[in-house]
């Protein structure tokens, strides 16, 4: 199969698109950075019409600016934006212009679509909380749903914090947990959608091949822990002590609009991946930090 990976360089795509070419696909990666390093076997390209040969079986969306990275300027909700929502747009205005366009849109979304849910457990049809990250990731969301007019199937991957040592949220937190200044976020009694980088992998894996898969799933682990119990079992796994909690004015003073991130709490189950088949590689915390940190 021939599958195009926009976004192929981040986080998730760095260990994706060798799992994709390990298992005989075709993989092209499209990035705009002009000296992007791409997984070895992969063919880069920087603007769409650059891609020659058969059009693309599927297309896996995993482009935007990191969520995390800084204030919550309105400049920089501008580019958490256009980041997402424009790089959607021109893969599908893209796609309408193929005579055979890809049969499959697995595109990526984020659990920040259900904003705030307290304790009550989140599932796909769990209606959304109002607030910038969902707006985001509704805009994010529709734009790929617009492939369907072409007889495309699209999936939504509302994706949680995915964890493993060298990236991501974990890589910025191993320094002060290793230091001994980790510490619980506010109350710590919001809950912590986590998954390891293999399983989100896999389920993208999943989604390409499985030909009935549709529509939006929750991609986190089916076992969610409170922020309070993520930081014991984080400090428990570096053999370190999590004595500092950090109170939520200080977050908010510290981190702005950006604190929601930290403070919100969201018990995401992924109730159709489950309900479908998919097997969880690390379904608890304690045997995914494990993993990650030997």
């Amino acid at each position: 199969m021939r599958i195009l990976v926009s976004g192929g360089t981040g986080f998730i795509g760095q260990a994706l698109c060798p799992t994709l070419i390990g298992d005989g696909h075709d993989v092209v990666v499209w990035s705009r950075q002009p000296n992007a390093k791409v997984a070895e076997g992969a063919t880069a390209i920087q603007r769409l019409d650059e891609l020659t040969g058969p059009n693309p079986d599927a297309i896996i969306n995993l482009a935007g600016a990191s969520i995390a990275d800084g204030r919550w300027t309105e400049a920089r909700k501008r580019l958490l934006v256009d980041s997402r929502v424009d790089t959607t747009r021109k893969l599908v205005e893209w796609m309408q212009g193929m005579g055979s366009p890809p049969k499959a849109l697995i595109s990526a979304s984020a659990v920040g679509y259900y904003g705030e849910q307290g304790d009550r457990i989140i599932n796909e049809d769990t209606t959304p909380t109002a607030g910038f990250t969902h707006d985001l990731c509704a805009q994010w969301e529709n734009e790929a749903l617009k492939a369907e007019s072409l007889g495309v199937r699209v999936c939504l991957v509302r994706t949680g914090v995915v964890l493993d040592r060298d990236g991501g949220a974990l890589a910025k937190m191993l320094f002060p947990f290793k230091m001994g200044a980790g510490g619980r976020l506010g109350s710590g009694r919001h809950y912590f959608p986590w998954i390891h980088r293999a399983d989100i992998v896999a389920i993208y894996h999943w989604l390409v091949a499985n030909e009935q898969a549709s529509g939006p799933y929750n991609a986190s682990a089916p076992n969610p822990v409170t922020n309070a119990d993520f930081t014991q079992a984080l400090g428990r796994a570096l053999k370190r002590p999590t004595l500092f909690p950090m109170p939520e004015p200080v977050l908010r003073l510290l981190f702005g609009e950006l604190s929601e991130l930290l403070l919100v709490s969201n018990r995401m189950m992924p109730k159709r991946l489950m309900d479908e088949g998919f097997e969880f590689r690390y379904p608890e915390l304690k045997q995914a930090l494990h993993a990650i940190l030997g």
